[in-house]
């Protein structure tokens, strides 16, 4: 008789091709997976890949603090006993801070309420080796935190964010309801984070960078508004690197997990010292609206 286990998953994504099983490539899932099988072997007549169900397909180089997992066992393994039996097996980059028993119609994606998502910026002169891994370090320009803060509670709401879709998605429609945004500046750090019932492929990151060039000046707010309302795909041409982004929790109707393993288990970064970019020569609304309706960023 088999059992539907749910585990909450972190992982450094710097060296995965993402969470998705690929041929010749390492994956989270397939990692994941390995270990699970060694644990539980399934019977001969079921395929051992692509036992385990992810509440979201992060991409190549993005991070999870609260990914949600669920496999069937069919062993005798308690639910209790799978997280420290997994992390005994798994890479140290994957670590399995929860593991419970649900029931079988839950599904990690499909019984999910809300993801939500956190990009950590690094806005100063000097590069931090500690942070590389988990920030992109914008340096040029300061970023101006307000225009970035308005510019991104706009979203809020049920909207079709198709300027904000990678080429490529399965999706039927391009409409997804965002329910919070939070802007947050302390010295040179930035952490952005959005909430959302789903997410489109590759959205938090064109968004990020559509965030990046308001805070700098390069386009206007107005700039930013026309682009994502009237879904203009291809003025959307630049996305934030995936080291900064990370899968921060999945939400259910019924929380599953012990608070403490899943709910903002992603530190807070913060540095004693701030030593932040010039103010941007050219930030000037005008110019940037007037770029933005000629189709260019300045």
């Amino acid at each position: 008789m088999s059992q539907r286990i749910a585990l909450c998953v972190q992982y450094d994504g710097s060296h995965f091709c993402g969470w998705q099983r690929q041929d010749g490539k390492p994956t989270v899932q397939a990692s994941l997976e390995q270990a699970i099988n060694n644990l539980d072997p399934l019977p001969g007549e079921l395929e051992p890949t692509g036992r385990s169900f992810a509440a979201g397909r992060t991409d190549a180089g993005v991070h999870a603090a609260g990914q949600v997992v669920h496999f069937d066992c069919h062993g005798p393994i308690p639910a209790d006993r799978w997280a420290a039996a997994l992390n005994g097996r798994l890479p140290a980059s994957i670590r399995v801070s929860a593991a419970v028993v649900v029931d079988a119609p839950w599904h990690a994606c499909f019984s999910a309420s809300y993801r939500r998502y956190r990009y950590t910026i690094l806005n100063s002169r000097r590069p931090n080796l500690f942070l590389a891994p988990f920030s992109w370090h914008r340096y040029q320009w300061q970023l101006e935190a307000e225009p970035m803060a308005r510019a991104l509670n706009e979203l809020v709401g049920t909207h079709d964010f198709a300027a904000f879709q990678k080429a490529g998605s399965s999706r039927s429609h391009s409409r997804t309801t965002v329910e919070e945004v939070d802007l947050q500046r302390e010295g040179d750090i930035l952490s952005i984070e959005i909430q959302a019932t789903g997410f489109l492929y590759g959205m938090v990151r064109l968004l990020m960078g559509q965030l990046v060039a308001v805070g700098e000046g390069r386009i206007s707010e107005a700039c930013f508004r026309k682009r994502w309302q009237e879904c203009q795909r291809q003025e959307v041409k630049e996305a934030a690197p995936p080291q900064g982004l990370c899968l921060l929790r999945v939400g259910y109707p019924q929380p599953i997990f012990p608070l403490a393993a899943w709910y903002d288990c992603l530190p807070r970064y913060r540095l004693e010292t701030s030593e932040p970019p010039p103010v941007a020569r050219l930030n000037s609304s005008s110019l940037s609206t007037r770029s933005c309706i000629a189709g260019q960023t300045p």
